[in-house]
């Protein structure tokens, strides 16, 4: 093997990546990311828990998630800067936890892949000032216990402990977020863009959009935005800038397509790069963790990207975008606070049966075919029921015009994959209301992943005790049979067959 890698929906063969990764990651990056979570680990291991050590174990952690770094380059200085720290004869070989017995791999796969995205929603909760000692705590912990000869129980209740470690981060996030940002409220957004000079922002990370809005004010520059960045139109302190235009495109997996000659300047904050095309390399730029052979790198000062924007010009009309189903505006900005707001109202509806159920249809885009069904599952749904919808995976369908119950919009997107609290906090707000547990609700969960930030939701969504969840378009690589018949039994996760049969089984229970 050149490289081993399976922390991906996509991996090769539902097996894992041998020869070169399917996310374009050559043999050389995937094992200097291997080397560099040898170090992490060593760290952990060796080192106090120090602002700058934490700092080190959470950016190290987020660039070895798929799609965020390329760069080999970048990699190998970030693994020189982690040795700096460290300096004790402890070591340990990421590469003999890929041939160990396949159930404990299984299950330090789930812890290690978890706080790979509990890693990436500290990043963005830790730029904007916001801390907590049980997740630094945490880092350490579960580095420190993969090298570990533990047992199945004791690495089981470590997968659901890091489900409820997420869960913490999550809610520090969503403060950070609403503190700085204000709480979203409802928006529709275009996805038409203005003739003239515009840059698109993709990722995650609201503020380095707020940096780049506040650098771009005033030049006769438009911003928009790109896949994940679509709910910051919700935020009261990001679209108060009038040049903040629109969406520009659809999920991540698309961007080869939708950015070829594009005659404007593409700003990557956080993960969902792909391998970049000659047609538009010269106009990407990114910055923080994310890294790509050949692309210019910025931290901050945004002028080469804004100059580059100007020069290109943008398009010399307006022109009309779609999203995949044809509809040209997208509505955003329903965070819990927006829900918590009608729950009054929302209660009633159910109780009178006026709103019969709920889905929950979100989580990670994805090139695989198959990912169809959740578009065929959505437009299927009966006109009595709601779609909570949040993460790229809305692409599928939310351009599609639902319509209402009473007001209430049938199609409701709660934002990023980031923003999966705001579901959460939703449901458990509901099943107060209503005397029940979340199980007991007229609500099912029809989730789609790709890569390891929806390992660690579906790890809190386990630490909750949520059950019947359907997973898709296929079932983790890394998660062995027994593992796997052991989260059936206890979690009744199931994975998605055809849209009409799940909607079937869903209403007739």
């Amino acid at each position: 093997m050149d490289m081993f890698c399976f922390q991906c929906e996509q991996t090769a063969g539902q097996k894992g990546c041998i020869k070169q990764g399917v996310c374009g990651k050559t043999p050389t990056c995937a094992i200097l990311q291997d080397e560099l979570l040898d170090e992490l680990i060593k760290l952990a291991n060796c080192c106090e828990i120090t602002d700058e050590n934490i700092e080190l174990v959470t950016d190290g952690l987020f660039m070895t998630i798929t799609n965020v770094n390329f760069d080999e380059e970048m990699v190998q200085n970030y693994i020189q800067k982690i040795k700096k720290q460290t300096n004790c004869d402890f070591d340990f070989n990421i590469r003999m936890l890929w041939n160990t017995n396949i159930d404990i791999r299984s299950l330090k796969s789930l812890i290690l892949f978890g706080l790979k995205g509990i890693a990436a929603y500290y990043h963005h909760a830790r730029v904007l000032g916001y801390r907590n000692s049980n997740v630094e705590e945490f880092f350490f912990e579960a580095l420190k216990s993969i090298p570990k000869n533990l047992s199945k129980e004791e690495l089981f209740n470590l997968v659901l402990k890091t489900g409820e470690i997420n869960l913490k981060c999550m809610g520090l996030l969503d403060e950070a977020n609403t503190k700085t940002y204000g709480n979203p409220s409802p928006k529709k957004v275009t996805t038409n863009i203005e003739k003239g000079p515009f840059i698109v922002v993709s990722g995650h990370d609201l503020k380095d959009l707020k940096l780049l809005l506040e650098q771009t004010k005033d030049k006769g520059i438009n911003i928009y935005t790109h896949g994940e960045m679509l709910p910051c139109h919700g935020y009261p302190e990001l679209n108060k800038y009038k040049h903040l235009k629109g969406n520009f495109g659809t999920a991540w997996q698309n961007q080869q397509k939708e950015f070829d000659n594009i005659p404007a300047s593409i700003l990557f904050t956080t993960n969902c790069i792909m391998p970049v095309k000659n047609s538009y390399r010269d106009r990407v730029f990114t910055t923080s963790v994310v890294g790509y052979p050949d692309v210019s790198h910025v931290e901050n000062d945004f002028s080469p990207v804004i100059k580059r924007a100007l020069k290109l010009g943008g398009y010399k009309e307006n022109k009309k975008m779609t999203g995949i189903n044809g509809g040209d505006t997208l509505t955003v900005g329903f965070g819990h606070n927006s829900i918590i707001t009608i729950k009054d109202k929302l209660t009633e509806l159910i109780k009178s049966g006026e709103i019969k159920h709920i889905f929950l249809v979100g989580g990670c885009d994805g090139a695989k075919t198959g990912r169809n069904y959740y578009t065929e599952f959505v437009k299927l749904t009966p006109k009595n029921s709601l779609v909570l919808t949040l993460a790229c995976g809305k692409y599928r369908f939310n351009d599609i015009n639902l319509g209402e119950i009473k007001g209430i919009p049938r199609l409701i997107d709660m934002g990023q994959c980031n923003d999966a609290y705001s579901a959460i906090k939703v449901a458990l707000e509901l099943a107060k209301t209503f005397n029940c547990n979340v199980n007991d609700l007229p609500l099912s969960m029809i989730l789609s992943w790709y890569e390891q930030k929806a390992v660690c939701i579906l790890l809190t969504l386990l630490f909750l005790g949520i059950k019947n969840i359907k997973l898709g378009p296929t079932l983790p690589a890394f998660i062995s049979p027994n593992i796997l018949a052991i989260l059936n039994e206890k979690y009744k996760i199931k994975a998605i067959t055809t849209p009409k049969e799940d909607l079937n089984e869903i209403l007739n229970k």
